[in-house]
C-alpha cells in the first residue's frame, strides 16, 4: 500500500456543500467517531468546513472497544479541552450525558438567550461522521427511534431531516462524508478493518495481515483464546494468518491454507466482535 487512495463520490461533495450552506442555521456541531479508531473516523476536512463552530464529540460503539483505552481516550480529550463523551447507541449507555454536556459547552449562548428572554429557544445541533461511525444510530436513539421531526419553518432549507429530542433541542442529519485523499495509509487500513470503506478498496489478505499485527502485539490473549493457539506467534504475520487458517481446517489441494478465505474470516469475525473488545488507536501526545 504504497500508493495514496483517492476518491470523491459525488454525493459526498454535495454533502459537504450542504454542511456549509446549513452551518448558519446551527448552534453547535456534534462529531459522531468510533471508539475503536477514534484518530482515523475523524474527517479532517471538517476543522476547515464548521469553522469557529462549537463541537462536541461522540465516541460511538463504546461497548465494541477496549474499555481501558477509551477512558484514555477521554481523559486525553479532557486534557485538551475537548468535550467528548463515550457512548453505546444500541443499549442506550452514557446517552444520558449527551444534553447536559451540549448546554455545558453552550452556556454562555444559552445566557446570552435568556438576557434576551429567548428562553424557548431550542438549540439546533449538526451531527456529523464517517460513514459506519454509528451516526444514525445516535439520531435514532436521541430521537427515540427517529420519528419526531421537525415540520418545514420559515427560513429553514426543506427536505432537510430535523429531529427533535426530549430536551426540545433539535439535531440535523447529515449523510457520512469522507474524505478526498487518504495520505496516511495507516488511516485507511484502520477505515477498512471496521468497514467504514468497501473491502474492494484494498487487499484482503494484506488487510489481515496488518490487522493480525495489532492484534498479537496489543491483544494476543484475545487472539489466542479465539483461534485456540499455544504455540509461539510467528513474528512473519503471514505466517501468522497461515497458523490461524490451518486451526480452523481452511485448506485446500496439496495441505496448503487457504489464505484469502483465512483473511475474509478474521476481518469478518472483528468486525462481529467475536475477538474481543478491541481499540486499534491509543492516544499519544502531538
Amino acid at each position: 500500500m504504497d500508493q495514496s487512495i483517492q476518491w470523491f463520490p459525488g454525493h459526498m461533495t454535495r454533502t459537504k456543500r450542504k454542511i456549509t450552506e446549513m452551518l448558519p442555521q446551527v448552534d453547535i456541531v456534534i462529531e459522531v467517531v468510533d471508539a475503536r479508531i477514534p484518530i482515523s473516523s475523524r474527517n479532517p476536512d471538517l476543522d476547515s468546513l464548521v469553522a469557529k463552530k462549537p463541537r462536541l464529540l461522540i465516541l460511538n460503539k463504546a461497548d465494541i472497544a477496549d474499555e481501558t483505552a477509551t477512558k484514555r481516550w477521554l481523559k486525553y480529550y479532557s486534557d485538551h479541552s475537548i468535550p467528548a463523551i463515550a457512548v453505546d447507541c444500541k443499549s442506550g449507555k452514557g446517552i444520558n450525558q449527551f444534553v447536559p454536556l451540549m448546554r455545558e459547552v453552550l452556556k454562555d449562548k444559552l445566557a446570552a438567550w435568556a438576557e434576551k428572554g429567548m428562553i424557548k429557544r431550542p438549540i439546533r445541533a449538526m451531527v456529523v461522521g464517517i460513514p459506519n461511525s454509528g451516526k444514525s444510530s445516535f439520531i435514532n436513539r436521541m430521537a427515540r427511534g427517529g420519528k419526531a421531526k421537525v415540520e418545514d419553518r420559515p427560513g429553514v432549507t426543506r427536505n432537510q431531516q430535523w429531529f427533535v429530542i426530549d430536551s426540545g433541542a433539535q439535531l440535523l442529519d447529515t449523510p457520512g462524508i469522507l474524505w478526498p485523499k487518504f495520505e496516511d495509509q495507516t488511516v485507511a487500513q484502520h477505515l477498512a478493518y471496521t468497514g467504514a470503506i468497501r473491502d474492494e478498496i484494498l487487499d484482503s489478505e494484506e488487510l489481515a495481515v496488518g490487522l493480525l499485527d495489532i492484534l498479537a502485539t496489543d491483544y494476543e490473549e484475545f487472539l489466542r483464546s479465539r483461534y485456540k493457539l499455544t504455540e509461539s506467534l510467528d513474528d512473519d504475520r503471514y505466517e501468522l494468518l497461515q497458523q490461524i487458517g490451518r486451526k480452523r481446517g481452511m485448506l485446500i489441494s496439496g495441505g496448503e491454507v487457504d489464505t484469502l478465505r483465512a483473511s475474509v474470516m478474521l476481518l469478518d469475525e472483528f468486525r462481529g466482535q467475536k475477538i474481543g473488545r478491541i481499540t486499534l488507536e491509543q492516544p499519544v501526545e502531538g
